[in-house]
């Protein structure tokens, strides 16, 4: 019996599981409460121009870790063979090989993105930057393996004492020099202090670099369609800033991405409960669990819920917490909020189902509706980008993901999870919110249309 079958065999592990969820959201909620602090206190110490340039490094860093995602994380989550030793080595070697890779790819990368957005600092800061990604190499599997048994109370707390002494060091590098340095370096001594503090405090297998066959086989077999659903990941979560950072100015992209981290809280926060909570429950659904079945769609019902109440809040008064918390220069952004707030409520209703094939490790099929995604909200944004600037890439995003509901529909049919009276019910209660959050704020909103002086003519 290992160390984990030993633990499941303990009563309260019925009781940590049951709180998985809540260390979830607790852990999402904390830090990004301490980034919002940040955030509002370095808006004050820069320029949106830091903001814009730091967004560019961050699609750039983004795109290259979803590039190279291998699914090592769902893998050991779903796997049988999760929770013993030799597969768990092998998979961190893996993730080792994978950082130092990222970091050369993003060292060969950052002179041509340099010229490509006309930003020089680009050149320098994209290396520096990218030491995040090496360092993440190195993070100790026992992560995944808590992440696998929702044993997630000792992994919140290091969690969120890595965050804070990362912003505690982008603070002061940011009142010392004033410069987007600052925000580079934060995240680099983020990824150290987590790797020092998984490494020594959390419980569990101490990895080594090891090479077993069949192991290898079934990570590099189960994470190649991740690899592709990965790709279309990135299109998914910084797609609009790709596209964005070469036809907006770098002030005007520093201010959609103010807009942009506040509208995205709630859709963030749905999925790092859905992926790690998630996992485990389809898992135990697919065994023929009645209790697993009726606890999954109470889960959906009070998950999707308690998103959609917070994106309607949002929406309907981006405005005014932008006023209320950001300076002038950042008032466009409150558009942005409202925008993106009533797409993202449209998203929330099926935020859940692709968890599903991960579960049953069908990892082809989380690639189809991935890549069903990105080309559907992609296309959106860019046709409405086009025709109407930023506004109409907001309605073709929208529309976008009214087309895709019917192919996530049915992956969840197929694995025996969709709920039909959920989706409608919540449907009708998206588009509702979301017409009446961009009535009632037209004026905000309509500063994101061509013509209009909100900056963000897309040319």
């Amino acid at each position: 019996m290992n160390q984990w079958q030993a633990v499941r065999r303990r009563p309260e592990f019925y009781h940590a599981r049951r709180g998985g969820g809540a260390w979830t959201a607790l852990s999402f909620v904390a830090a990004q409460g301490f980034r919002l602090i940040s955030n509002l206190i370095l808006t004050r110490l820069l320029f949106p121009e830091a903001f814009g340039i730091m967004a560019l490094v961050t699609v750039l860093l983004v795109g290259l870790t979803l590039f190279s995602d291998m699914g090592v994380g769902p893998a050991i989550m779903q796997s049988k063979r999760g929770d013993e030793a030799d597969f768990l080595d092998t998979a961190w070697t893996i993730q080792i090989l994978r950082g130092g890779i990222l970091w050369l790819a993003a060292c060969a990368l950052a002179y041509p993105a340099a010229l490509f957005y006309d930003q020089p600092l680009i050149a320098s800061l994209l290396p520096v930057a990218a030491l995040s990604l090496l360092i993440a190499g190195f993070v100790p599997t026992r992560v995944d393996t808590a992440n696998r048994h929702l044993l997630l109370g000792r992994l919140t707390v290091l969690d969120l004492i890595a965050t804070l002494i990362g912003i505690a060091v982008m603070l002061v590098l940011a009142m010392i020099t004033r410069s987007v340095w600052s925000l580079a370096v934060g995240g680099v001594v983020t990824a150290l202090v987590r790797l020092m503090l998984m490494t020594l405090l959390l419980p569990g297998h101490r990895n080594r670099l090891r090479w077993e066959a069949a192991a290898g086989r079934e990570l590099l077999h189960f994470g190649f369609w991740i690899f592709l659903s990965s790709v279309c990941g990135f299109l998914v979560s910084q797609g609009d800033r790709a596209v964005l950072g070469k036809y907006l100015s770098i002030e005007g992209l520093g201010i959609y991405n103010i807009g942009a981290f506040l509208a995205m809280f709630p859709i963030m926060l749905g999925s790092a409960v859905t992926a790690r909570v998630l996992i485990p429950i389809y898992r135990a659904h697919a065994q023929g669990d009645v209790v697993a079945r009726q606890r999954l769609e109470r889960i959906r019902f009070i998950v999707t819920g308690g998103l959609m109440f917070a994106l309607a809040v949002l929406a309907l008064a981006g405005p005014l917490i932008v006023d209320v918390l950001y300076d002038v220069r950042y008032r466009s952004a409150g558009g942005v909020m409202v925008a993106i707030c009533a797409v993202q409520m449209i998203v929330v209703v099926v935020l859940t189902y692709d968890q599903a094939a991960l579960a049953r490790g069908d990892s082809r099929g989380f690639f189809v509706v991935s890549a069903a995604k990105a080309v559907l909200q992609t296309l959106g944004f860019l046709i409405g980008a086009q025709v109407m600037g930023l506004g109409g890439a907001m309605l073709g995003q929208a529309i976008g993901m009214l087309l895709y509901m019917p192919v996530i529909a049915r992956l969840a049919f197929r694995h025996g999870v969709w709920d039909a009276r959920h989706d409608l019910i919540y449907l009708g209660v998206a588009l509702g919110l979301g017409v009446l959050a961009l009535w009632l704020n037209w004026a905000d909103v309509a500063l994101l249309f061509p013509g209009s002086g909100g900056g963000f003519h897309t040319g």
